[in-house]
C-alpha cells in the first residue's frame, strides 16, 4: 500500500483549512488581509471540493483552503491526493467533522492501480498527518482491505481465474492463520455442490469452493459468502458484447468478502469467522448447462435454468445451503448479482435485503455513520410465486423480469435456513466514470459498513 500518512508536526507540514459555505465568513475574518483578499481574487466560496492553493510572500505553497460545501459529504477529503503535489499537509482547526473518515477519503482518493502500465507513477503522493484522536492502525485495516477488493475485480479475467482468486485467498489465510479448504472440478460433485459445478463445468478452468475459517471456535459465528464469478458471458443465454465488457468484475461479491475478512481478521474481533467463496467462471462450449435443464442443489431443491445468464443465484444458493448447516448468528452475502439493483438505485447505492428488521435498522445507522451507502428492498413474498416452476421446485427466474433484484433475493431466501439472522447485497463493485479523487474501475461496497457492525458487535 502507498505511503499515505506521515508524522510530523504542524510546523513540518502544509495546513489544510475546511471551509463551509456556512462558514465562509467567519474563517475569511480569521485570516490576514492578504489570504482574505486571494480567496475573494479567486472566488473562493467553500464550494463543495474546490481546492484554493493560498501562495506565501515568496511564492511557496503556504495553506489551502478546501471547500466543504454544506459538509454533507465525508468523504469528499479524496479529491485532495490527486489535486495536491507531493508533500506532508495537515488538516488546521476542527473543519474535519470526522476525522477518521477524513482519513478515510484522502486514502481511498490516492488508489493507483498500475499493473499493466509500463511506465507506472513513482512519485510519493501528498501525505496526511493523521487528525488528532484517529486510530491510524483502524484506518489502514480498513483501506487495506478496500484496497484489497480494489485490487482483485481491477485485475482481468486472464490473470484473475479460479486459481488466482484462490490464491490470493491462501495469501489472506496464511497471513492470518486461517484455515483453507478448496475443493476443485469434480470434487464440487462428491461434496455435493452440483450447482457450483454446473455453472462452472464448461469452462476450462474448473468451478472452486474456497471454506475460510479463522477465530475461537467457541466464539459467536458469522459467515460471509461471496459470489466468485470470474468472468460471465451469460452462458448459452449470451451476453451483448456491451454487457460483457465489465465482466471481469463479476467476482466482485468475492473481492469485497476477502476484504471484509481481512479486516475482521486484523482487528482479532472475537467472532468464529467462516467465508465460503463459490467460483466459477460462466463460459459457452459443448459442456455448458442450457436453458430449460433441472438442476438439483445442495439442498435438495430442484432449480429449473429459465436463464444461464442468472448463474450467479446458482453458485450462491449452494454455498448459503451449506453456511446454514452451522446455524450462523449473522450471515451475509455480497454479489454482483443483478442488474435491476443497478435501475432501481443506481451505480452508487447497493441495496440489501433482510428479514430481520432489527438488523435492518443496524444496517441503515452503519451505512450512515460510515458514508457506505446501503439502502433497503423489500423481501416482498407476493413476487415469489413468479418463481414458481411447473416441472422443478422453484425457477432461477421469473417471466418478464420485474423486480428482478427483489426476486433473485427470494431465491437466495431459500436457501438460508438455519442462520439465525440473514441479510443479502446486490452490490455494483465497479465505479462507472472517473470523478474527483474516484478512478472508474473496481470497488468496495458495504464492507465498511459491515465491519463496523461487526466491530462494534463483537
Amino acid at each position: 500500500m502507498l505511503s499515505l500518512f506521515a508524522q510530523a508536526s504542524d510546523a513540518q507540514s502544509i495546513p489544510i483549512w475546511p471551509v463551509t459555505k456556512a462558514g465562509l465568513e467567519d474563517w475569511l475574518a480569521a485570516q490576514p488581509a492578504n489570504v482574505a483578499a486571494w480567496a475573494h481574487a479567486n472566488q473562493f466560496k467553500g464550494q463543495a471540493g474546490r481546492v484554493l492553493k493560498i501562495p506565501s510572500a515568496d511564492g511557496e505553497l503556504a495553506a489551502i483552503a478546501f471547500g466543504l460545501g454544506a459538509a454533507d459529504e465525508p468523504l469528499i477529503w479524496r479529491i485532495l491526493p490527486d489535486s495536491l503535489g507531493p508533500g506532508i499537509y495537515h488538516i488546521a482547526g476542527d473543519g474535519a467533522q470526522d476525522g477518521t473518515l477524513a482519513a478515510l477519503g484522502w486514502a481511498f482518493g490516492a488508489y493507483r492501480y498500475e499493473r499493466y502500465k509500463k511506465k507506472p507513477k513513482k512519485d510519493t503522493p501528498a501525505q496526511l498527518v493523521l487528525p488528532n484522536g484517529v486510530d491510524e492502525a483502524e484506518v489502514t485495516r480498513i483501506v487495506r482491505g478496500v484496497f484489497l477488493a480494489r485490487d482483485l475485480i481491477n485485475t482481468p479475467s486472464n490473470d484473475m481465474g479460479p486459481q488466482e482468486l484462490s490464491d490470493a485467498a491462501l495469501a489472506l489465510a496464511a497471513q492470518y492463520g486461517a484455515s483453507l479448504e478448496i475443493l476443485t472440478g469434480d470434487e464440487l460433485l462428491t461434496h455435493n455442490y452440483p450447482m457450483i459445478y454446473a455453472v462452472g463445468k464448461a469452462s476450462a478452468r474448473p468451478p472452486r469452493l474456497l471454506d475460510m475459517r479463522w477465530g475461537d471456535v467457541d466464539a459467536p459465528r458469522v459467515t460471509l459468502v461471496g459470489k466468485g464469478v470470474v468472468f460471465d458471458s451469460g452462458g448459452l443465454d449470451l451476453k451483448p458484447s456491451s454487457g460483457m465488457r465489465m465482466m471481469k468484475k463479476d467476482m466482485g461479491g468475492a473481492a469485497n468478502v476477502l476484504g471484509l475478512a481481512s479486516m475482521i481478521m486484523d482487528a482479532g474481533l472475537k467472532l468464529r469467522l467462516r467465508v465460503l467463496i463459490p467460483i466459477a467462471e460462466n463460459s459457452v462450449s459443448g459442456d455448458s448447462f442450457r436453458p430449460g435443464d433441472i438442476l438439483t442443489s445442495r439442498k435438495g431443491l430442484t432449480v429449473e435454468i429459465g436463464n444461464t445468464d442468472a448463474e450467479g443465484r446458482l453458485i450462491l444458493a449452494d454455498a448459503l445451503a451449506e453456511a446454514g448447516t452451522e446455524k450462523p448468528e449473522l450471515l451475509f452475502d455480497l454479489a454482483t448479482l443483478t442488474g435491476a439493483a443497478r435501475t432501481a438505485l443506481g451505480a452508487e447505492i447497493p441495496p440489501f435485503f433482510t428479514s430481520d428488521d432489527a438488523l435492518a435498522a443496524q444496517l441503515a445507522a452503519y451505512a450512515l455513520s460510515q458514508a457506505d451507502p446501503l439502502w433497503r428492498l423489500p423481501l416482498w413474498k407476493p413476487y415469489d410465486k413468479g418463481l414458481d416452476s411447473n416441472i422443478a421446485d422453484v425457477n432461477n427466474v421469473t417471466e418478464g423480469g420485474m423486480a428482478g433484484a427483489i426476486t433473485a433475493a427470494l431465491f437466495l431466501q431459500r436457501f438460508t435456513e438455519g442462520a439465525r439472522a440473514w441479510a443479502h447485497f446486490d452490490i455494483y463493485a465497479w465505479n462507472a466514470k472517473s470523478g474527483p479523487g474516484q478512478k472508474a474501475g473496481g470497488e468496495a461496497m458495504a464492507i465498511r459498513a459491515l465491519y463496523a457492525l461487526l466491530r462494534d458487535r463483537f
